[in-house]
């Protein structure tokens, strides 16, 4: 089965489109913006995975036994 595509367009300015003009030896445009959108697309989904995270931490009713930390760091310091 094929990859499915869309097409998206955008309105530039005319003199932004006669610069691009100018580069495209040297850029495909398409595949800068295809590239942007989907690194954009990426920052995007961190940012909502990290407050559905965040929003479960803060749900959590767990906790660490009272000494653990200093117990754990000087167990760690000792091994050396």
């Amino acid at each position: 089965m094929g990859v499915f595509v869309s097409v998206f367009s955008v309105k530039i300015k005319r003199e932004l489109k006669e610069k691009m003009e100018k580069y495209r030896d040297r850029v495909n445009w398409a595949e800068e913006v295809r590239g942007f959108i989907e690194s954009r697309i990426r920052e995007l989904e961190a940012e909502e995975n990290y407050e559905r995270i965040l929003g479960v931490l803060e749900k959590a009713r767990w906790s660490v036994p009272r000494g653990f930390s200093a117990r754990s760091v000087r167990e760690d310091r000792d091994s050396n």
